[in-house]
């Protein structure tokens, strides 16, 4: 268990948590090197899906007709055509070998074949890249655009605007492409009929965000991501309760006052003040008790519940411990656990593979766009997986440790969601 990180602790003399970027590039990492790239970008803030719009059925099998799919509107199709075709032409090295398009983001994986050079031989960022791919869309779509206005417009409109000299589909000033080197893309746009700002305004929004997969298995699982987003999205938008993130859907009944003095009797010699305003600054709260956001099937929480807390000192009885779990849980029992320590991994996940329902605990908040593992999500659909976080969320490093108390404080509020002490079993 990790100690309290910098990023994690409290004010008063610990630094603030870190607000993280998404878009941020490695600074380790030469992005002109050959390897594997999966791309995400979105469109611009305020453009509704211009992309298409998602179609087809759930209980078609991928590959067969009707299967989940995104319907491409001209832009969407306009954008596929820039995406299969453009960047392999002006950059041989580079391959497009998996790729999505959806109503209001892409994500595409690209494999650099070799370093990425430009056509005069000199290294180039994958950020300059994205920003010509992103360059040719904006021409195109800026040309669509301009076909929609004029046939809207009136023709003396048209022949104002051809004396005022605008460029139909130019860019003004220079027309250099923006870099996307430092997840930022330059401004600018195209002078159309009418000079209307808004028949500018660039396609896709700044930035974009990438996963470098490492090996053989990371790559899949970005491939198998990719492939799963139709679905995925259409298998939220028909569950629409149960595959969002419920805001404090799940009061716990725990006063703060009460979980400090659960605390202060589990853990003494971890409990500071600083400790009590980080837990407070990060717990939920409703009506001054502590609360859970909730994402999955919260009708299990009607359904006899009973705690999985595995201690060090019962360890040599965990086989008894496990055996009375999955005894309870064939018997319709909901078992509910923040799945800290090995013991509990072992319970948590033998319930699963054998079908029964179960209720974990997360150690972070659920972002504002969660996406749990697609066998979580799988689970949550069907009504066998029910996840709850009492914490804001917060981003954590791969190696940021949570702390004692954070544990502790899990294992309290399971006990609490239950009714019943973690020694049931006994």
């Amino acid at each position: 268990m990790g100690k309290m990180q910098g990023k994690d602790k409290p004010e008063g003399g610990f630094r603030k948590p870190t607000v993280h970027n998404m878009k941020r590039r490695s600074y380790m990492h030469d992005y002109s090197r050959a390897g594997y790239y999966h791309i995400t970008m979105t469109v611009a803030k305020g453009l509704h899906q211009p992309l298409g719009r998602m179609a087809g059925r759930l209980d078609r099998a991928d590959g067969e007709e009707d299967a989940p799919h995104v319907a491409l509107s001209a832009v969407g199709k306009m954008v596929e055509e820039e995406l299969r075709g453009s960047i392999r032409k002006h950059y041989p090295m580079l391959e497009v070998i998996e790729y999505v398009v959806m109503p209001e983001h892409l994500h595409f994986l690209l494999r650099a074949h070799r370093d990425v050079v430009s056509k005069n031989g000199k290294p180039t960022h994958l950020g300059h890249v994205i920003a010509g791919f992103k360059y040719g869309c904006n021409l195109r779509y800026w040309a669509l655009t301009e076909k929609q206005v004029l046939a809207t417009e009136s023709p003396d409109t048209r022949e104002s605007a051809g004396k005022s000299g605008a460029r139909p589909g130019g860019r003004e000033g220079s027309g250099k492409r923006g870099s996307e080197k430092g997840g930022q893309e330059g401004a600018g746009g195209a002078t159309v009929p009418g000079g209307s700002v808004a028949r500018r305004r660039a396609l896709f929004a700044p930035g974009y965000c990438d996963v470098m997969p490492v090996d053989e298995g990371q790559l899949a699982t970005q491939r198998a991501y990719i492939r799963g987003n139709p679905r995925s999205r259409l298998l939220r938008m028909s569950l629409r309760q149960r595959l969002l993130p419920q805001r404090c859907s799940v009061n716990t009944a725990v006063t703060l006052r009460a979980l400090y003095g659960y605390l202060e009797r589990e853990c003494p010699w971890q409990m500071s003040q600083e400790v009590k305003d980080w837990l407070a600054s990060r717990l939920l709260q409703a009506n001054g008790q502590v609360a859970c956001d909730s994402y999955g099937p919260t009708d299990l929480l009607t359904r006899r519940l009973l705690p999985v807390v595995c201690h060090r000192c019962d360890a040599a009885l965990f086989e008894k411990q496990k055996a009375r779990c999955l005894e309870e849980a064939a018997a319709g029992a909901v078992l509910v656990s923040a799945r800290i320590a090995k013991g509990e991994q072992d319970i948590m996940d033998s319930a699963l593979k054998s079908g029964f329902p179960v209720v974990l605990l997360q150690d972070n908040g659920f972002p504002e766009v969660y996406h749990p593992s697609a066998s979580y999500t799988d689970d949550c659909a069907e009504g066998r997986l029910l996840l709850l976080s009492p914490w804001s969320y917060q981003y954590r490093g791969k190696n940021e440790g949570i702390h004692v108390p954070w544990c502790k404080t899990m294992n309290c509020v399971a006990q609490a969601i239950c009714k019943t002490k973690d020694n049931w079993w006994k």
